[in-house]
């Protein structure tokens, strides 16, 4: 059920978060990105379905969404996402105390600063990737978050910006963050040019450059080191992970989730997750669920378009779904339709 300030959440899920004295740690070895108009809870939920140990992370939420809006959109989760952590965007070290403190309260596992996002907007509000060019305020800002929480407080940030130095760029940035007290770091392998290109184009344009990740890793071994970028598989994980912490996939995730559904298996010693189709079965009762409190349908299957990607009839369920979830009083039986539609196909 989503959560409140006054009923903050206790995940009855095997990886939730551990508490050892006043500190909390959270597993990184598998994360899904925060997505801007993606990410929500009610994907994330969608996502929990396959995986019990992957880290989840909201879409970005800035400081004055918090501090001035409406606190319940946009911090309200499902218990059952949990492990998530709630990515912030902001600059002011006093307001992001304020929202970590809000976040631990509200029962976030984490809370996590973006300097990574490159568009015009986050840029004019002097947050997201161009604070890589301020690498000690941004250590005055986590340093303030850290001093107002107890649960861990990372940060994600691209490898540069503009004409900021390569390697050396990057590695003050990280030294200056690590003197402030963090330890995780989720480093996109792509510069974030601010100038001349468009957000989309600086999730492609840049190269990536997984060999200055790496090479943090070995200059900072005492850091968890966490990677994102350009990540389709998990065979891909896997080499990362034989020089890194962890790793973080985003488009991957959400355009082909069943691939989510081999995580816990590949990575974390665990059982495999469901068969597509029977994730949509235990999609049913939260669908039911979140109807009845006046959610739309299609609020929640846009999520869903990618489940039988390759898969025969996959094409037919993602059209029977655009074609009618959005329409007035749609429940659970479209999402049973759409599915005999890839079944009989098979």
């Amino acid at each position: 059920m989503s959560q409140s300030p006054q009923t903050p959440p206790q995940s009855p899920l095997p990886s939730a978060p551990v508490t050892a004295g006043s500190a909390t740690t959270v597993a990184h070895r598998f994360c899904t990105a925060p997505l801007m108009d993606w990410s929500d809870r009610h994907c994330r939920y969608f996502w929990r379905q396959f995986s019990k140990h992957a880290l989840l992370y909201t879409e970005m939420v800035t400081t004055g969404a918090i501090l001035f809006g409406d606190q319940q959109s946009h911090l309200d989760f499902n218990v059952e996402e949990q492990p998530v952590a709630l990515q912030l965007g902001g600059s002011d070290p006093a307001d992001l105390a304020r929202c970590a403190r809000i976040a631990e309260q509200w029962g976030y596992s984490e809370v996590n600063l973006n300097c990574g996002c490159p568009s015009d907007r986050v840029k004019k509000g002097r947050f997201g990737a161009c604070l890589m060019a301020e690498p000690d305020l941004v250590a005055e800002c986590l340093g303030a978050m850290q001093s107002a929480v107890s649960i861990p407080v990372t940060v994600k940030h691209r490898i540069g910006i503009d004409d900021m130095e390569d390697y050396p760029g990057l590695s003050r940035f990280v030294e200056a963050q690590a003197g402030a007290g963090i330890t995780t770091f989720i480093v996109h392998a792509r510069k974030a040019w601010l100038n001349g290109l468009s957000p989309k184009e600086n999730r492609e344009v840049p190269p990536l450059k997984y060999d200055m990740v790496y090479q943090l890793k070995r200059d900072f071994p005492e850091l968890e080191i966490v990677l994102n970028g350009g990540i389709n598989s998990l065979e891909e994980c896997r080499e990362h992970l034989q020089q890194l912490d962890g790793v973080m996939l985003g488009r991957a995730a959400y355009q082909t989730p069943g691939l989510l559904a081999d995580v816990d298996a590949a990575l974390f010693n665990g059982e495999p997750g469901p068969t597509p189709a029977e994730a949509v079965h235990n999609m049913l009762p939260y669908i039911e669920r979140e109807l009845s409190r006046g959610q739309r349908l299609n609020h929640i299957t846009r999520h869903m378009m990618g489940l039988f990607q390759g898969v025969p009839g996959a094409r037919r369920f993602r059209r029977y779904l655009s074609e009618n979830a959005h329409m007035a009083g749609a429940g659970p039986e479209v999402l049973e339709d759409a599915l005999a539609l890839v079944t009989q196909a098979a």
